[in-house]
């Protein structure tokens, strides 16, 4: 049987004890503050990264670089016969593509899996690709399994403020000012690929009920037959935010009693662009192994 190392980015929100644990290995995401290079979890914590989001400090996202991708894939490789990667969604970040075209000089050895994950749903593809790996299958495998279900998630995201949208070119200043002066929240959603518009609400806590609605009717139209087998995994998410975020679980578990719910932060890439106090929830299909 093949042995199989799986590798993930820091976007996944697993964090690097968490790595060491769990037995994977994380490649931290690159953040330039002030045009100073640090690492997600290894040089920059989620608590540091909010005090200088709140300052206004300047902070552009990256890519890791390639010298240490391959570098760590060369290190597996020692002990390793395959990797699987499993990056953050190639429609959110140009690392998917990179990863690729890095992973086309290891002869099959490397495989790169884009199945459109982020945060939570990107940890659930990391204990999806453990649970088929320890089952026996290979790389190329595991690859195809988790392809094939890439559409089987779904994430929907309230924000505190519209100042991160305005800033990232995604709504007008003029957009942003009237929201504010409203007390417009907007919904948006991942469905795959990339961060997308879905509702505006006036106030959060009705843009929380909105979310419900959503995914309990993704549970009942769009995924009902993994549903009813027990295939669905049902996830929360938040940006520096843990206490209310301890209050949206409890809402999310009235609608969906004695279903467990997984919650993490959400990853720094996606707290960049959507800022402070925002708060996720999510599905996700995982692997069941016959």
């Amino acid at each position: 049987m093949s042995k199989v190392a799986i590798v993930t980015d820091s976007n996944s929100g697993i964090t690097q004890d968490q790595a060491r644990e769990m037995g994977v290995w994380v490649i931290p995401m690159p953040f330039y503050i002030n045009d100073k290079l640090y690492l997600e979890g290894i040089t920059l914590s989620q608590e540091e990264f909010y005090d200088r989001l709140k300052n206004d400090e300047s902070i552009s996202t990256s890519q890791p670089a390639p010298a240490d991708v391959c570098g760590l894939w060369n290190t597996l490789l020692e002990q390793y016969d395959e990797i699987v990667h499993i990056p953050m969604s190639s429609g959110l970040s140009t690392s998917c593509y990179t990863a690729m075209g890095l992973a086309q000089d290891y002869n099959g050895r490397v495989q790169v899996v884009d199945n459109q994950r982020i945060s939570v749903t990107l940890k659930q593809s990391v204990l999806d690709a453990l649970t088929l790996r320890d089952a026996g299958r290979n790389a190329a495998e595991i690859k195809k399994v988790l392809e094939d279900q890439k559409f089987d998630s779904s994430i929907y995201i309230t924000l505190e403020t519209l100042k991160y949208l305005k800033k990232g070119g995604r709504i007008t200043p003029a957009a942003a000012a009237v929201g504010t002066v409203l007390n417009l929240k907007p919904v948006l959603q991942i469905q795959g690929e990339k961060l997308d518009a879905y509702s505006k609400t006036r106030g959060k806590k009705q843009a929380k009920r909105v979310m419900l609605k959503a995914m309990k009717n993704d549970w009942e139209t769009r995924f009902p037959e993994y549903v009813s087998r027990g295939e669905m995994c049902l996830q929360s998410a938040y940006t520096g935010n843990p206490e209310e975020a301890a209050e949206f679980k409890k809402e999310i578990e009235e609608v969906f009693p004695g279903i467990e719910i997984m919650q993490d932060p959400l990853s720094l890439s996606v707290a960049c662009h959507i800022g402070y106090g925002s708060v996720a929830i999510a599905c996700s299909r995982k692997v069941v192994v016959e």
